[in-house]
């Protein structure tokens, strides 16, 4: 993937206390499922959408295609979706896990302030083709890493993400009526957190904890 270049002259010294201050912001980022309801102050989401669109991309094609969900109507159809996509999951599980998973609160799209539906388009003319003819599947990735970015420049500013994942593209994408080309990625709810916790709240309701970096790494 490319990104923007820097000139030698101008290159950044990047402090301890930076570096420090990131591996902190790192830690504190969190997928967030409780918002309050007040709204972002005036300004604030377009600033960090603009800081998550200097995020690498293959190609430089930039293929990611960000829908501002404000239509309360809308917004009722998208939570129906995940309702329904919801129990279908729960169903999946047996006894006590089932009786847990019903437990969990998976999605804050009642309370979110700002709901962004991020889609990738799969034939973008931005870029050429560079770098995806192979991997036309780099295209979803780069929009991840527009996400991620999105998500840590939130996070500094004490805005809280929560992706939420339990819904049929499908649905989202006839409901949102976008282009065919376009992929969802990801649903966000965006506000700011009526809680703040450094562990997953996944790992605090003893559903799965994090396991260690050695079970994921291997050499050849």
């Amino acid at each position: 993937m490319s990104g923007g270049s820097v000139d030698e002259e101008a290159k950044p010294d990047f402090s301890k206390k930076f570096r420090l201050d990131f591996e902190t912001l790192l830690k504190w980022r969190r997928d967030v499922r409780r918002f309050r309801r007040d709204p972002l102050p005036s300004g604030q989401l377009d600033h960090l959408l603009h800081l998550a669109d200097l995020a690498p991309s293959v190609g430089n094609s930039q293929p990611w295609r960000i829908v501002i969900v404000e239509s309360l109507e809308k917004r009722s159809e998208v939570t129906a979706c995940f309702e329904a996509e919801n129990e279908t999951a729960a169903k999946t599980y047996q006894e006590d896990r089932a009786v847990h998973y019903r437990q969990l609160k998976l999605s804050g799209l009642k309370d979110a302030p700002v709901h962004l539906a991020i889609f990738s388009d799969e034939d973008p003319e931005q870029g050429h083709g560079l770098g995806r003819m192979t991997m036309p599947e780099t295209l979803a990735y780069s929009t991840v890493s527009m996400i991620h970015t999105f998500w840590l420049a939130a996070r500094a500013e004490g805005v809280g993400v929560g992706w939420v994942s339990i819904l049929d593209p499908g649905t989202v994408a006839e409901i949102l009526q976008v282009d065919d080309s376009w992929r969802l990625v990801a649903y966000l709810c965006v506000g700011f957190p009526e809680e703040e916790h450094i562990d997953p709240e996944l790992e605090r309701v003893r559903w799965q904890s994090r396991s260690p970096l050695e079970t994921r790494l291997f050499r050849r």
